[in-house]
């Protein structure tokens, strides 16, 4: 299997630390690129549901191949999130090809993309509401363990493996309406600055879709997660697209030669806070 060059990847919400964390997937998907940019949108290792007796070598080898990816010179940006909300007080932070941030701001090809993880929109992430949500995360896992404990017999029967959490968030009204919201929400806002697209994570709902108001239209994106979906965002021939992990395509070992580059777009990463009020308001003249 050869690696493929990608102009730009987003991946989001791994939870490394938990037990949902589909971590020997993304250790196949890491090692089977070679971006210009690959961008961690928040989620990345749980701080809420971290614990010493669970953090395993597979999900110490997904941080061993972002470093390898650095490394090789690879551009590392890793923007917080609200599991992982204990690193930005270190916002900011650049050591050679790594910079972790709060969001980021692209222009490529001339168009602009704003990124960031999302929880601004979500009043669960917040005061007491919070501490809800991390008591809910241990349910959460219990679930996946479940999941895991079904599945397995499903395999064995020879069909096809089930999300539970998936069937769950899906059959709530409830849930469906809040995600409905936040892409909403995030569109909104992206189009009040003017920017062209708006890529955000969070809701592990994986997306590309234009959203158009009375002032203006976007392209909105999510890059979905490691636990249910296993996708990322990558940007590559002058497009965005989803990517959908398929474990058929990794039965054989990944060529570890750098392959050809693509034409490289024109890219430009802004993440300084004054760069970026600058660009507000040039985006808004």
């Amino acid at each position: 299997m050869e690696k493929r060059s990608v102009n730009v990847v987003v991946i989001s919400d791994l939870h490394l630390g938990t037990y949902g964390c589909h971590a020997t997937e993304i250790v196949n998907y890491l090692k089977s690129i070679a971006p210009q940019i690959l961008i961690l949108n928040g989620d990345i290792i749980d701080g809420w549901q971290f614990s010493k007796r669970y953090f395993p070598a597979s999900h110490l080898q997904v941080i061993k191949e972002i470093m390898n990816l650095v490394s090789n010179g690879t551009r590392v940006i890793y923007i917080t999130g609200n599991h992982d909300e204990m690193l930005r007080r270190y916002s900011d932070v650049e050591i050679g090809n790594f910079k972790l941030t709060d969001k980021v701001v692209m222009e490529i090809d001339g168009k602009m993309t704003w990124i960031f993880h999302g929880d601004v929109f979500d009043a669960t992430t917040k005061g007491s509401a919070k501490l809800l949500a991390k008591l809910g995360g241990h349910g959460y896992d219990l679930l996946i363990l479940l999941n895991r404990f079904i599945n397995y017999f499903l395999k064995i029967a020879g069909k096809e493996k089930m999300s539970l959490s998936k069937k769950v968030k899906d059959s709530v009204k409830q849930a469906v309406s809040w995600i409905g919201n936040f892409e909403q929400t995030a569109a909104e806002l992206a189009i009040s600055k003017n920017y062209d697209y708006v890529i955000c994570g969070h809701i592990h709902q994986p997306q590309v879709r234009t959203v158009e108001t009375a002032e203006g239209k976007v392209v909105y994106m999510n890059s979905g997660d490691w636990i249910e979906n296993l996708t990322a965002l990558e940007y590559t021939d002058h497009a965005w697209s989803i990517y959908q992990y398929d474990p058929k395509v990794f039965t054989s070992e990944v060529n570890t030669t750098k392959p050809s580059k693509p034409k490289q777009p024109a890219i430009n990463v802004i993440t300084d806070e004054v760069t970026l009020f600058l660009n507000s308001l040039i985006l808004q003249a």
